[in-house]
């Protein structure tokens, strides 16, 4: 890995570790093997690093715009980590409450009820912490 391309890689590490919590990573580093690691490299590197990583917008903006866009897709093993993450980055229940009941207008009522009932599973872990 070139230079440049291990400080993109280490700094999206570092936003990655802080949004989504040490646990998650490690979790998601142990599980890389021959199949993954090309995966993982290119999550941390692009996602964390180059996006993630770009002064343009604030985390909290950034979750804010990832809890909207998950939800809409209706993925939800990947919501239930930007729930956490968005809590990381500042965003308070009351306004992720707000940004789900917006995916139900614009995006449908099923996506807006599943992420509800994703957002409150991880809340309440959040709160049982």
């Amino acid at each position: 890995m070139s230079d440049s391309k291990q400080e993109t890689f280490d700094l999206g590490m570092t936003i990655r570790r802080a949004t989504l919590g040490d646990a998650y990573v490690d979790r998601a580093v142990a599980g890389i093997d021959d199949f993954t690691d090309d995966l993982q490299t290119l999550v941390t590197t692009y996602c964390w690093g180059e996006v993630w990583g770009r002064p343009g917008l604030d985390r909290k903006t950034r979750s804010t715009i990832n809890l909207a866009m998950i939800s809409a897709l209706n993925r939800q093993h990947e919501l239930a980590a930007h729930v956490r993450g968005a809590i990381n980055n500042g965003l308070t229940k009351q306004e992720i409450k707000e940004i789900l009941l917006q995916v139900g207008i614009y995006c449908g009522v099923p996506a807006m009820v599943d992420s509800f009932r994703t957002a409150k599973t991880v809340l309440g872990e959040i709160d049982a912490e």
